[in-house]
């Protein structure tokens, strides 16, 4: 009689089971079909079930239904560990399709960070860490979490780690830098994918180590054994190298990758537009970056930062400001790139109260929080125009302490007005943070030479000599 009202009650199983793979079901539903779960009794145990049980007609595990569950709640990871507690007291097991989606879940919100912890514990209590997908998330949680080496004692749990789990530890392994085991770990991979050669590119350009980034770009290129298709990380890689590199040689090999998107047809996405964008403007190609965006179709903020730096940075000051009206109109919200572009296009044009208003405006109308970047384009706003004093109360008047980025926007300003006694307030407090450079050296003292301060001029030359800086060297390139 059990069975004959169990089949019975397998179809509304179904729909409700049906509803939760449902990616688009509004959070009342959802409540309602965990409840419906719950007056069931499909939350509790069959005698007869096991973690593992394949789900047929006339017979559904409880943990596929857990399972579902969780996965339906994503988003909201205190109700998925408490679905996985109670899934615990009432002696349904997990299982491998368990902890992937609960650790990914759990792990996207700092607040819950520690129970992953909890969670890897339980998967290697039932012998599931040497599952492949489990292994990976959790690699790539403890990566997340500044926890290399527990990254790489899970990863150097598994015997034989499969693709998926090499890419997981390569990728954790760029993140912190660790280049060199990254590089030996992509050596005795038998088999890569266009994630392996992604992530590691992706990581050299991420350390600015961009020739090495280059020279293995150029490795994939020249493989014919395993061809594959470079996807858009790929591409976005490639190009922020050559964004990052000087000379002819580094625009002709971006502008080849922008050739080889053109011949494939491949959409100029959100992504690519910007980091085509990007390239050009570090090259001063600003026609290409115009045309760039505008071919873009669906354009994201960073594409509009994009493109408001190019023209900021290429002497359009005000075309940034238009555009960023643009931006505005297109009911795009700012965020704290964005503010860097504007605040750097108001101080190249001079454009001190329009510069102080959009910084006032920062949190006031958008709630961007001003971070040191922006203090520093105030900075060089202020000094730029000639209120060399006006800067320093500014700097005076800051929540928090100025670092040398600051100062030395001020540094250069006073270069430019030649006024010596603010020089001397720049100096000290470069001196008292401990931060000195060889060109802020040499602006201090031509400063104090034109001021014909020359006992300071040579004081600072002694002081300079012992602390083993050198002038920078002069260099000359030309391209035949």
């Amino acid at each position: 009689m059990m069975s004959v009202r169990r089949h019975q009650r397998i179809p509304d199983l179904k729909l409700l089971l049906g509803y939760l793979r449902n990616r688009c079901q509004p959070p009342s539903l959802l409540l309602q079909i965990h409840a419906a779960l719950i007056t069931t009794g499909y939350l509790l145990p069959s005698p007869s079930s096991h973690p593992d049980d394949i789900p047929i007609p006339g017979r559904t595990p409880t943990t596929f239904v857990y399972n579902i569950l969780i996965r339906a709640y994503r988003g909201l990871p205190h109700a998925c560990l408490i679905l996985f507690s109670q899934m615990l007291s009432h002696g349904v097991l997990p299982n491998h399709h368990t902890f992937p989606s609960l650790i990914k879940v759990v792990a996207a919100t700092y607040c819950c960070t520690y129970s992953v912890p909890t969670l890897h514990s339980q998967a290697f209590r039932r012998g599931l860490t040497l599952d492949g997908f489990i292994n990976c998330s959790i690699v790539d949680f403890y990566a997340r979490a500044h926890d290399l080496d527990s990254a790489r004692k899970t990863f150097d749990e598994l015997s034989y780690p499969d693709l998926a789990s090499c890419n997981s530890i390569l990728h954790a392994l760029c993140l912190h830098g660790n280049l060199a085991s990254a590089l030996r770990v992509f050596d005795r991979m038998v088999d890569r994918d266009i994630i392996t050669w992604a992530s590691l590119i992706n990581g050299y350009a991420k350390n600015y180590e961009f020739h090495s980034a280059i020279s293995l770009f150029r490795r994939w290129i020249m493989q014919k054994d395993v061809p594959l298709t470079p996807n858009e990380a790929m591409l976005v890689g490639a190009l922020s190298v050559f964004a990052n590199l000087d000379g002819l040689d580094a625009q002709l090999n971006g502008r080849e990758i922008h050739g080889y998107i053109i011949r494939n047809e491949a959409p100029l996405t959100a992504f690519l537009g910007t980091a085509l964008i990007d390239m050009y403007n570090k090259h001063g190609l600003l026609s290409y970056c115009t045309s760039i965006f505008k071919a873009t179709l669906e354009k994201e903020v960073c594409t509009w930062n994009a493109m408001i730096s190019a023209l900021a940075c290429n002497g359009k000051a005000i075309e940034a400001l238009i555009l960023f009206e643009e931006f505005r109109a297109a009911d795009m919200h700012p965020n704290h790139i964005t503010f860097v572009a504007v605040l750097s296009a108001c101080s190249r044009q001079k454009l001190v109260e329009i510069g102080l208003e959009w910084f006032k405006a920062m949190y006031s109308r958008f709630g961007v929080v001003p971070l040191m970047e922006h203090y520093g384009c105030v900075v060089d706003i202020l000094a730029r125009a000639g209120f060399l004093k006006e800067a320093v109360e500014f700097i005076r008047r800051m929540p928090f302490e100025a670092d040398a980025s600051v100062w030395g926007a001020l540094l250069g300003s006073c270069k430019v007005h030649e006024d010596a006694q603010i020089v001397d307030n720049v100096r000290k407090e470069l001196a008292r943070l401990h931060f000195g450079s060889s060109s802020r050296n040499m602006i201090l003292r031509n400063l104090y030479a034109a001021a014909e301060r020359w006992n300071d001029a040579a004081e600072l030359k002694i002081a300079w000599e012992k602390s083993g800086m050198r002038k920078p060297t002069g260099h000359s390139w030309i391209v035949s």
